[in-house]
């Protein structure tokens, strides 16, 4: 049984299930009027599908709460814009990947149930009803909240029935110089068949009255709108009048449709926008060159089978009933959206320099006193490990590292890991300047990073012709784990030093993501380092580690193995306790053996930001285990594993999330944090988290989720805003 979806007041009856009977005193004090026995407890067996989350809804679940940022008004006007269009933009990867594999199952006649239960056409259905309810939740949000909002501040997108005399002028002209050449317009009859047409491109459908030089009177025609057309135009001053003023593009074509088709009649003018399959599929197995295969694959992407259609509301049933059966598609999976259908594109406006009073207040990373007045990065991090908490904490020592590695003359090697980096970031810039000086540069680039793989395709390109050795993981496991490792002649001897990491290499993503960056010379942990490449550039047998955790091979059983360990320690009467942070659960093992320490009576505190198939505060199985989740200015992407292992405390930063893509499927890093002064910070660091109740969220028994707020006298507690007035400089802007 599945209880995902239940409301608070609806009973959750659990099968499969043993009594558990509460012991009686030895002595019973007689009493005149005896209570009813309380019923027994009813536990379910561990394998019980009511106990799991489907992973699809629960990502869903996710994107509903970054929606819900929108409303909040302790956010600057522009950020609650900039939630609503993540939710969009979440929404098409969803569809692109989530959807696109469901549905694939289904045709294929695979379907396959997770630890839930669920089916994936169960699950399908379930989606359609919550993702068209919170799209036009998230319409009349951007309609009645936010678009009357920026207007107070002069932030206007002006629609057709608001242009004056002087605004529809300039719109003619601009749309006959600038858009009306570029458009080509596609009549439908026999000779001009329904157009292939890319993904999550704007297009319009036309009804035409009137025959056409040709005789022909199809009726219909669509307008594919141009990629390199903006989606949103500014309108000068001096035609709106003051403020920053906007004219949708999709306002402009169906303005001035009549014009592209000449002598006929305009009946009707509608935006739509198709979603397709956008998940690259190479058979690794079966492929000489995984670089060639992917070129090959990105074209088609494009063009994969339909899984989503949305039309603005306004199209008659007629037409959105035509687009289906063109695109292969169910009602269910028609949207109907109150405005623009492509609003990711609005995210243009939402750094505008004219209202830096709308967005958040910039800060200054802090780097680490150790760092600001040394020259030689290398004899800091020889001394002792630096940690650093990005974004709070700044990414610079890292490329700065890299940067000296490439100059400095007694740097023999680099090696490197890339997942997402960019082609043309300041690491790989570094790299480069590091291959020409001479250093032997080995890279390993991880091609199928989703949405990325063109930028590493050319990323791989550009380090090959600077001299560096570039490879592409292992085939069938992608290389997600983050780390660097130069090797250095210091007084006749080669020492090693390493960077470990929770996220990318990449600087931009280190200013919105929260990310923990380890510099170290520790000895064995480098050398750790060392035979994981040894491991992944070349080939052997698995390489014993002494620190360093790593999946396939020694990560997830290790953390079952210290999940056993704190389930022991509670049996035997002990104290235990188990933290952890990071963006995703599904692991079923791992999920029962965090049920089975919370039966043994460990405490266990997750912090999870996105999905997670784990239901806790069940009676009997989860009622030790308490889940949220952060959403906040940055996206939480550290991944931290505290273990009180009977006081001799252990804590882990890792590349991996506890899923079993992470733990089964990947090239994953998991690196302990030593000594007494960083395991305490990590760990408080970690209990700010914990303490969070304004931005953080508590998953309940029936899949919901309840946001936090301060309770009784309680002070209100922000774990980023706290981090930020704690290891950020502020900036002072004339605001």
């Amino acid at each position: 049984m599945n209880i995902e979806g239940l409301s608070s007041n609806e009973v959750v009856e659990l099968p499969e299930a043993q009594v558990v009977t509460a012991e009686v005193p030895a002595e019973t004090p007689a009493v005149v009027e005896s209570t009813p026995p309380a019923p027994p407890l009813v536990v379910p067996s561990l394998d019980d599908s009511s106990l799991y989350i489907h992973r699809e809804l629960s990502q869903l679940q996710f994107n509903i709460r970054v929606l819900e940022q929108a409303l909040d008004e302790s956010y600057p006007l522009l950020e609650r814009l900039k939630f609503l269009l993540i939710f969009s933009s979440n929404l098409d990867e969803f569809f692109e990947i989530r959807v696109a594999g469901l549905k694939k199952q289904i045709n294929f006649a695979r379907e396959q149930a997770g630890a839930d239960g669920l089916q994936p056409h169960q699950a399908l259905a379930r989606i359609s009803e919550l993702v068209h309810e919170q799209v036009d939740r998230q319409y009349a949000i951007l309609n009645e909240n936010l678009l009357p909002a920026l207007e107070k501040h002069n932030v206007r997108f002006i629609r057709r029935r608001q242009w004056t005399v002087k605004l529809k002028a300039w719109v003619r002209r601009y749309f006959r110089d600038e858009i009306a050449p570029i458009i080509t317009p596609i009549g439908l009859d026999p000779t001009h068949p329904f157009p292939l047409l890319v993904n999550k491109s704007l297009n319009f459908i036309v009804e035409l009255e009137g025959v056409d030089a040709f005789g022909r009177d199809s009726g219909l025609a669509i307008i594919p709108a141009p990629r390199l057309l903006p989606r949103i135009i500014k309108v000068p001053e001096e035609v709106s009048g003051p403020g920053d003023n906007y004219v949708f593009l999709s306002s402009m074509i169906h303005a001035h449709a009549d014009d592209l088709f000449h002598g006929m009649k305009v009946k009707g003018c509608y935006q739509f926008r198709l979603t397709r399959n956008a998940d690259l599929s190479v058979d690794t197995e079966d492929v000489e060159d995984l670089a060639r295969a992917l070129r090959g694959e990105l074209f088609s992407r494009r063009y994969g089978d339909a899984v989503r259609l949305e039309v603005v509301d306004s199209c008659p049933k007629h037409l959105s009933d035509y687009l289906l059966k063109q695109f292969g598609l169910a009602e269910s999976e028609l949207y109907q959206v109150g405005g623009p259908v492509n609003l990711t594109r609005l995210f243009s406006v939402t750094g505008l320099d004219s209202h830096p009073e709308l967005q958040y207040q910039p800060f200054t990373p802090l780097i680490p006193k150790l760092l600001q007045n040394s020259d030689n990065i290398f004899n800091v991090v020889s001394k002792q490990d630096i940690l650093l908490l990005h974004p709070f904490e700044s990414f610079t020592p890292v490329v700065d590292l890299l940067r000296q590695a490439a100059k400095d003359p007694h740097v023999l090697a680099i090696k490197q890991t890339l997942y997402r980096s960019g082609a043309n970031s300041e690491i790989v810039d570094a790299l480069v300047e590091a291959a020409r000086n001479g250093k032997e540069v080995t890279a390993v680039i991880e091609l199928r990073a989703r949405f990325d793989e063109e930028s590493n395709l050319q990323l791989a390109s550009r380090l090959q012709a600077a001299g560096a050795v570039v490879i592409y993981g292992v085939v069938g496991l992608k290389t997600h784990a983050k780390m660097m490792l130069i090797l250095r002649r210091e007084q006749g001897d080669i020492v090693r030093y390493a960077h470990m990491g929770t996220g990318n290499y990449h600087a931009g993503n280190a200013r919105l993501y929260t990310d923990y960056s380890l510099l170290t010379a520790d000895v064995a942990l480098c050398e750790d380092v060392s035979k994981l490449f040894s491991q992944l550039i070349g080939m052997g047998k698995t390489l014993r580690m002494k620190k360093l955790l790593h999946a396939p091979f020694t990560l997830k059983k290790t953390l079952l193995d210290m999940i056993l360990h704190e389930t022991q320690l509670a049996l035997d009467g002990q104290p235990a306790h188990i933290m952890a942070k990071f963006n995703s659960l599904t692991d079923p093992k791992i999920i029962r053996a965090l049920y089975k320490a919370s039966q043994s009576g460990v405490k266990i505190e997750l912090v999870v930001r996105g999905m997670c198939c784990l239901r806790p505060g069940i009676p009997g199985v989860s009622h030790n285990i308490q889940v949220r989740s952060i959403i906040g200015r940055f996206l939480e992407h550290t991944r931290v594993f505290y273990f009180l292992n009977g006081g001799d405390e252990k804590v882990y930063l890792s590349s991996a999330d506890w899923m079993e893509r992470n733990l089964d499927k990947r090239i994953e890093t998991c690196f302990p944090v030593e000594g007494k002064k960083l395991i305490m910070r990590v760990k408080k660091e970690l209990e700010t988290y914990l303490a969070d109740n304004t931005h953080s969220w508590l998953l309940q028994p029936d899949g919901r989720y309840i946001r936090n707020s301060p309770t009784g006298n309680q002070n209100a507690r922000s774990a980023q805003a706290l981090l930020l007035e704690k290891l950020t400089v502020p900036v002072v802007s004339a605001r």
